[in-house]
């Protein structure tokens, strides 16, 4: 079977690119070192063009290659290599979790692969990456939890999303629908993690909101929910770690909460 021409070869990863480099960065908790993943893949592609292989959908094609690089440089490394404490701190968790337990996690929350689509990504058996996405859920629910703080102006999601972090053992120190409210909140109490919205109720935005608060009351995890993904991910300027589109599932929710308790700082946004 012929694959691709090299322009239909560029259309396909260019539809799927964002997608990878939004699971990039939530794997590594880093806009950085996620693009830097992201480009080596493409990097190989443009190298080696029959590492995408065209018998897959195209999405599946491209995390598949991902995945080739990612498995033998993205395991957790020596905590001495890392840039900070704070890093070493996280290397050291990562380190402990059964292998492939987050990728298969977050494949299959955020980027809703089926379980075959995961097997042909990470070369296990479809029951393998079921029990994988299993074994994931039972160690991150081991997890520290801690206080989250919701941005978020509809209130039937702001309801769902503080049921959701009760769930996960976390408290919720408050809900904020707009950006003055989010940053009184911010002012009454500290929050381990921000759930936000981009769109406030007042048409103020969250993105001011988290950043005014992540200057004054330093870094934490954020995890941006919003109707348009697509204007998070073009590439220019820094850009979240964590992101889900709406409408989401609870699924979703969970693991990128999950997932962004590894971490202790995040990439901020420029309104």
């Amino acid at each position: 079977m012929t694959g691709p021409s090299n322009a239909q070869l560029a259309d396909l990863i260019g539809e799927n690119l964002p997608f990878l480099r939004r699971y990039a960065r939530a794997l590594t908790g880093k806009q950085s070192s996620g693009d830097n993943y992201a480009m080596a893949t493409l990097e190989a592609i443009l190298a080696d063009p029959s590492s995408f292989n065209h018998e897959n959908a195209p999405k599946v094609a491209l995390f598949q290659a991902f995945h080739t690089i990612w498995s033998s440089t993205g395991e957790p490394v020596n905590t001495s290599d890392v840039e900070s404490p704070i890093e070493a701190k996280v290397q050291d968790r990562l380190s402990k979790l059964t292998p492939n337990t987050r990728e298969a996690l977050l494949l299959h929350t955020i980027e809703e692969f089926s379980f075959d689509d995961l097997a042909s990504i990470l070369s296990v058996t479809s029951s393998e990456a079921e029990e994988l996405v299993t074994i994931a859920y039972s160690e991150m629910a081991k997890l520290t939890t801690g206080r989250v703080m919701i941005i978020e102006d509809e209130s039937i999601i702001a309801i769902d999303l503080e049921t959701m972090m009760s769930e996960l053992g976390h408290r919720v120190t408050g809900i904020a629908r707009t950006e003055e409210g989010a940053l009184k909140l911010a002012e009454r109490e500290t929050s381990d993690l921000i759930l936000s919205d981009i769109q406030l109720a007042d048409n103020s935005s969250g993105i001011d909101a988290v950043n005014k608060i992540l200057k004054k009351h330093g870094d934490r995890p954020v995890i941006f929910i919003t109707a348009f993904p697509e204007r998070l991910l073009t590439g220019e300027g820094p850009e979240p770690a964590f992101l889900i589109s709406k409408p989401y599932t609870e699924a979703q929710v969970k693991s990128a909460v999950s997932q962004a308790m590894f971490f202790s700082s995040t990439e901020t946004l420029k309104a």
